[in-house]
């Protein structure tokens, strides 16, 4: 909204009557789905914006498109918007997004999250593919004060390799030893006290020291507190 346009609304909020004035107010609270989406795309675009085509952080406002903001670059001329080159660009029903962010914190099935949004099987599982690419994408580079770690072994799945040096299991199976072996994968995960997180896939086997400072040593920062068990590594 232009400065104009908006001193304008003002104007006319200050005429209004008490019962106006609470209708509008909660109408603010109760924003929509969509509007809350585009809020917070635009608020982290605001704080990390730049070119996406060559990172140049100089730009200008260049009209709307899709309910969001768009801008022209000033070094190389193209226009773009907050989710212009992420996963998440030219995906439509933006009032749904929240909702279908919810379904996969429960762990619904492709489907089962479809019918409950209303959208179909074949959108469900676009975005779903689209929203773990971008969460895979958001990592912090450091941590920082007290930081804890902690290692998870799952069994490797050979799913979809047309050559199996084993027999093949139904639904996870047992692996064929006991304790951890090499059948198992290695997933370290450290958290910060901010909320901070990061993941690694160390290999399969028991997680080595080799293994830690490879991955854990260079996302800790040099104030960092480590607290983990009392893993030999």
């Amino acid at each position: 909204m232009k400065n104009k346009d908006f001193s304008q609304l003002l104007l006319k909020i200050i005429e209004m009557n008490h019962r106006q004035r609470s209708s509008l107010l909660n109408a603010l609270t109760h924003l929509s789905d969509d509007t809350q989406v585009i809020e917070c795309i635009e608020s982290h675009f605001d704080t990390n914006g730049k070119c996406p085509f060559c990172s140049c952080a100089h730009y200008h406002r260049h009209g709307f498109g899709s309910g969001l903001q768009r801008y022209r670059c000033i070094s190389c001329k193209r226009t773009f918007n907050a989710l212009t080159g992420t996963p998440l660009a030219r995906l439509r029903h933006k009032n749904k997004w929240l909702n279908y962010l919810r379904a996969l914190k429960e762990s619904l099935t492709v489907r089962k999250a479809a019918a409950q949004i209303g959208v179909s099987s074949k959108t469900s599982f676009r975005w779903r593919h689209r929203f773990l690419a971008l969460i895979s994408k958001d990592h912090p580079n450091v941590l920082h004060g007290i930081t804890e770690a902690d290692e998870t072994y799952l069994l490797e799945s050979h799913k979809g390799s047309r050559h199996l040096d084993r027999k093949p299991r139904k639904r996870g199976g047992k692996a064929s030893r006991r304790g951890i072996s090499r059948e198992q994968v290695c997933i370290l995960v450290a958290r910060d006290r901010a909320g901070c997180t990061v993941d690694f896939v160390t290999g399969t086997g028991k997680i080595s020291a080799s293994d830690l400072k490879s991955t854990l040593k260079p996302v800790l920062d040099t104030d960092a507190l480590l607290v983990s068990d009392g893993h030999t590594a």
